[in-house]
């Protein structure tokens, strides 16, 4: 086995079906897709657990360090702050905007997985489904001491059925397929595709053919298909999120899909 799928987390045992939202990179719109997800569970009447283990670029506040994107994700979960508020949601932050390995170094930091499982523990009892995200690309690094550990191994540990969101412009056939071969490779249940930033007036050759391309090259579902939306409509952290956009993503029933994880 590879140094980098060697388990190294000893993530806690849990019960409670998840799924774990990735991207082919940053800025793709996992949290975005994350939150809607939420959202529409807590519709249902599901306890939604949210995730994610690692948060960069996160503001100073009077409290320490706050991530927009457990804020977010915080929100739309409507996370039970007697779980831990914050803190549980997203226990490795970071301020600067790097891949987490990068800023954990720059900080001088090493990394200390007992959050994570701490947190993880506490989310997984208390909810009915566990959303978990990752941040960059399955290759980001997340280890100063190790940088051959990334996201992808936190995501084969984890062992929930994984989200992909991906761009829906050029360059994205190439990016997608790359992180499909990889989570096939470590073994990792993919669940499908969210194809975000998808523009059907756009006349770009790319955008009209990317999305059909996508399903046919990696044999995957294209689980939804999220439109482009401008910035000051989508404001996750602090509550906005585009009823196109909750739309698109209520098209799928999540629950079929989230599982989990197997038997060690």
């Amino acid at each position: 086995m590879p140094p980098s799928l060697i388990p190294a987390f000893d993530l806690p045992q849990r019960g409670k079906p998840g799924l774990f939202i990735t991207a082919t990179d940053t800025n793709v719109g996992k949290t975005v897709v994350t939150c809607a997800i939420a959202d529409i569970l807590v519709r249902l009447g599901l306890r939604v657990g949210v995730c994610k283990p690692f948060a960069t670029g996160a503001r100073t506040e009077r409290e320490g360090l706050v991530s927009d994107d457990a804020q977010a994700l915080a929100y739309f979960s409507q996370f039970d702050p007697s779980v831990g508020g914050l803190p549980m949601v997203s226990p490795i932050l970071e301020r600067l905007p790097l891949a987490p390995a990068v800023a954990m170094e720059r900080s001088g930091r090493t990394l200390d997985l007992e959050p994570i499982r701490r947190s993880i523990s506490a989310i997984d009892r208390g909810c009915d489904v566990m959303l978990m995200e990752g941040v960059g690309g399955v290759m980001v690094p997340i280890d100063p001491r190790d940088p051959q550990r990334t996201v992808l191994d936190l995501i084969r540990e984890a062992d929930y059925p994984v989200v992909i969101v991906c761009r829906s412009d050029l360059g994205t056939l190439n990016h997608t397929a790359l992180t499909v071969e990889s989570l096939r490779r470590a073994n990792c249940r993919i669940a499908g595709l969210v194809v975000n930033f998808y523009n059907p007036d756009d006349p770009d050759p790319a955008m009209q053919t990317n999305r059909e391309w996508l399903g046919r090259m990696n044999r995957l579902p294209i689980l939804a298909t999220v439109p482009r939306v401008s910035d000051d409509q989508l404001r996750v952290a602090d509550g906005v999120l585009h009823d196109e956009v909750r739309a698109a993503v209520a098209l799928t029933d999540w629950r079929q899909y989230a599982k989990p994880p197997r038997s060690r």
